[in-house]
């Protein structure tokens, strides 16, 4: 199971235990609210907070009669407080303690999330030096296109996980609410200032205006945001699979001693956490489009959304933080093979540099179209016959009137494409 490899820390928010103590959290805030307006008494509020206390086991027994987690958990609590009990959960409804308390679980998940993604970002940053400047092919449509560097492709992941902790810094600010204004919403048993203290002590905004709950837009961004970081982490590991193929070979998943890749093929050295990586952020989308779903409830709420969420967030925190982790893992251990980058390179016999000796041609004053029939036919010779294209190139005659041996030559060198890198390496700190 998955749960057996997350990070402790996000497997423990959304532990039972953990749920309702932050319910409780907001309970005790609330009564500290209401005695700072002289709505209780102080003293009652000094003895909740010693006496307050529950079991999940305890609270599971309640619910099997009351059928309501929160009746459950409220009762549960009372039993330990006594007479003082009689002030928590006075004018709140359910939603305005599990909607804030949520709130401050999903802060908390995002923050870890946020740390994986960093730890990510220096990975990726530290192999994408490395290979600054080793050359490999650049594939377009899945063919060979252009040279480029191993770095390059790395950095261009950078930019990604740089977006994806913005996006994520900014849908922590947007979960970031609570709020505790009643039955719809009118702050009709509750004085807005309560609202305004216990989110301040929770360190959460206030919403400006809820129903019975905080709206589902906030929590669907959440997860949208989630399924974005996936589906990037698919997008990397994807790239890291196909070039593991045998056939391409120019990296690969480390494979430590004592691993079997096949149960039938002893051979076998197969990607398999890249894959998990892909296939994991399948559930990822997957659920946030249950996030979207949970948008749109009937009137000034029902409860649709509330066991959607029971599985969700955890799940996708949970998945994403492990996706996250095992990444870092494949990145700061991945095999890279210089050589067999430079042979892939060269396997085409130059058909690379086709728009290079096209330009160059063009630049001696023949027209594009022409030019480019000139050295796609070589092109396809190569492709179709096998011919060499380089030799094609040099015995055309049409060509041979433009350029001539020695600037055909020169226009065979990988280099040349490769000018620039440090230009665009600069831009990521590289």
């Amino acid at each position: 199971m998955i749960s057996r490899y997350t990070h402790p820390e996000m497997g423990r928010i959304w532990e039972e235990q953990n749920e309702f103590q932050k319910l409780l959290d907001v309970e005790i805030y609330a009564c500290e609210a209401m005695a700072e307006i002289g709505q209780i008494p102080k003293e009652a509020v000094e003895v909740i907070k010693a006496k307050a206390a529950f079991t999940v086991e305890r609270i599971r027994e309640i619910e099997r009669e009351t059928n309501h987690d929160i009746i459950a958990f409220v009762s549960a609590v009372a039993e330990n407080v006594g007479e003082e009990a009689k002030y928590i959960h006075m004018g709140l409804t359910s939603s305005d303690v599990k909607d804030t308390a949520l709130a401050i679980m999903m802060k908390e998940a995002a923050d870890i999330l946020l740390a994986d993604l960093h730890k990510l970002k220096e990975a990726i940053f530290k192999r994408a030096a490395e290979h600054k400047y080793t050359p490999m092919i650049g594939r377009t449509h899945g063919i060979h296109a252009e040279p480029l560097t191993f770095g390059l492709k790395l950095a261009l992941w950078l930019g990604e996980v740089d977006r994806n902790i913005a996006r994520l810094e900014r849908v922590k600010e947007t979960i970031s609410v609570g709020k505790l204004s009643g039955a719809v919403g009118t702050y009709a048993n509750i004085d807005p200032r309560i609202e305004e203290y216990v989110c301040r002590r929770a360190g959460l905004k206030r919403a400006d205006l809820a129903t019975q709950v905080i709206q589902r837009d906030r929590h669907a961004e959440y997860l949208t945001t989630m399924a974005i970081i996936a589906s990037s982490l698919d997008k990397f590991a994807t790239e890291l699979r196909n070039l593991q193929r045998t056939d391409i070979r120019e990296v690969e998943e480390y494979f430590a001693k004592g691993q079997k890749g096949s149960s039938a093929m002893p051979h076998k050295r197969n990607p398999i956490t890249n894959e998990r990586i892909a296939g994991l952020a399948r559930v990822v989308r997957g659920n946030a489009l249950a996030a979207l779903e949970n948008v749109a409830l009937w009137h000034e709420r029902d409860i649709t959304h509330s066991s959607v969420e029971r599985v969700i967030l955890p799940d996708s925190t949970i998945l994403l933080d492990y996706m996250l982790r095992k990444l870092t893992n494949i990145v700061e251990k991945l095999l890279v093979y210089p050589e067999a980058m430079l042979a892939n390179l060269n396997k085409t016999d130059g058909l690379i540099y086709s728009q290079r000796i096209l330009l160059a041609i063009v630049d001696k004053g023949v027209a594009r179209d022409t030019a480019y029939r000139w050295v796609q036919r070589n092109a396809m010779a190569k492709w179709e016959q096998g011919k060499s294209f380089k030799e094609g190139i040099l015995n055309d005659p049409d060509i041979r009137q433009y350029l001539s041996a020695e600037e055909i030559t020169g226009l065979f060198d990988y280099q040349y494409f490769l000018r620039h890198v440090d230009m665009i390496m600069a831009r990521f700190g590289l």
